[in-house]
């Protein structure tokens, strides 16, 4: 598993923790970053994912909610709804990624820890956004 895998993973954790724990996703991320919970820190890849999600959070969630097509971010899953705002912010501002590699990332994030359908889903409402994306400049 890549470096970028894993920090994707603890992004998603990171995420997940905060919305099932009912806390904000960055000041827990600036708790970790103080205080590590495992042996080893976060990778910075780990917080530039969750730091690039908080900055744009509300474009991020009303994109997925203008084109999920009658799922609101609110009705998805927990995990599924991680998942997708890291794709989201990795297909959408993410410089440095291609846009087919970030939704791959997703798609095995959903296959490995979400429902059946979720790899579908997911698969398709990121390459929604990548093929809106020049219309949203």
């Amino acid at each position: 598993m890549s470096a970028r895998t894993k920090a994707r993973k603890r992004a998603l954790d990171l995420l997940f923790e905060a919305e099932a724990r009912g806390v904000n996703v960055a000041d827990l991320l600036s708790e970790r970053l103080a205080r590590p919970v495992t042996e080893a820190p976060l990778n910075p890849y780990t917080a530039t994912l969750v730091s690039g999600v908080v900055a744009h959070w509300r474009d991020i969630n009303e994109l997925l909610d203008t084109y999920s097509q009658g799922w609101p971010v609110a009705r998805m899953p927990a995990v599924d709804r991680a998942i997708l705002r890291i794709g989201a912010f990795e297909v959408l501002y993410a410089v440095d990624l291609p846009e087919a590699v970030a939704i791959s990332e997703a798609v095995a994030l959903a296959t490995a820890l979400s429902t059946d359908d979720s790899p579908k889903f997911v698969n398709g409402l990121l390459g929604r956004l990548a093929q809106v994306k020049p219309t949203l400049a």
